[in-house]
């Protein structure tokens, strides 16, 4: 347990800084923004550049961590979405953002720190071998889905071709395809290029957990919070468990391997569920209240998970 504690109490720690520095109005909160956008446009490219760079990303790609992982979160968004209709009488539009809130994975800003920290960069290549798809394959089911229930819809290709283009200019995305070619071309770094990829890694664990505890001060508990604690609970418990059982369970990967797509399931929601909400203004105070909720529970359901995958 004390191992367990010095893994997430840095963590956390650095959350609570940020977030008591904006608070305080020793940071400004404008400046949130800009420090994420440093985080997810430049330093964690860096990142996933380097590390798939310099990895055995082909041994670590494995359809049974990689499979497991979508499924349970393809899982989790029907789930979302039956429990906003049925449950709350939530419009299709609203229950779809419900949805996607129970889905979507704060994969960098948490997900990354975490596990590095609780396992060191020998988990990088399995993690990105998810990351790369995230944003493709669960933005697009988002878009398309929301498009196909909402009365106001677009069409299918128009959203399609939306969908792609929010995922061919995320900055991640290229740090990932460029990572890969680089892999696959068999790229040798030189001195002054590694140190500098190095460099900016390094900066992705502090930037991003100070930003993401900042960026907590701009959402308030709203009378959406039971909606929002439901979506909450199916991201860091239906989702993991989901995950676990077909990992050890069916596809029977071992635990040492297995445990980095399983902590990685258990991250709270992603800011991208509230860019999300707001860009179709569907369940927009639902996805703020999921990611409050899910980042400040999963200091415990995180330490829960990091106790079963020991076991």
């Amino acid at each position: 347990m004390l191992a367990i504690i010095s893994v997430i109490l840095p963590i956390f720690a650095l959350m609570a800084f940020g977030f008591g520095a904006v608070r305080l109005r020793l940071f400004p909160a404008e400046g949130i923004k800009s420090l994420i956008a440093f985080v997810n446009n430049f330093a964690t490219p860096c990142l996933l550049f380097h590390s798939l760079v310099t990895s055995d990303f082909a041994a670590a790609f494995n359809p049974a961590i990689i499979g497991p992982y979508y499924i349970g979160a393809l899982v989790c968004f029907v789930l979302g979405i039956v429990i906003a209709l049925r449950g709350f009488g939530n419009s299709p539009g609203v229950a779809v953002s419900v949805g996607f809130s129970g889905m979507f994975t704060n994969t960098v800003l948490v997900g990354l720190p975490i596990i590095q920290r609780a396992y060191g960069v020998e988990a990088l290549p399995v993690v990105l071998s998810i990351i790369g798809l995230h944003g493709a394959i669960l933005l697009t089911t988002g878009m398309v889905t929301i498009e196909l229930m909402r009365r106001d819809g677009a069409s299918l290709g128009r959203t399609l071709l939306v969908a792609g283009k929010r995922v061919a200019s995320n900055p991640l995305i290229w740090g990932i395809a460029a990572g890969m070619i680089g892999y696959f071309a068999g790229l040798q770094l030189v001195e002054p290029a590694d140190a500098f990829l190095r460099m900016m890694s390094q900066a992705v664990v502090p930037a991003a957990l100070f930003g993401i505890g900042g960026a907590l001060n701009e959402f308030k508990l709203s009378d959406n919070w039971r909606q929002a604690l439901i979506a909450s609970l199916i991201k860091l418990i239906i989702h993991p468990a989901i995950a676990y059982v077909l990992m050890i369970w069916v596809f029977h990967v071992p635990m040492e391997i297995a445990r980095y797509g399983i902590l990685l399931s258990a991250m709270p929601a992603g800011v991208n569920a509230y860019v999300f909400a707001t860009y179709y203004n569907r369940g927009v105070n639902v996805a703020a209240n999921t990611i409050l909720i899910a980042t400040v529970s999963s200091a415990l359901t995180i330490s829960i998970w990091l106790y079963i995958l020991t076991l």
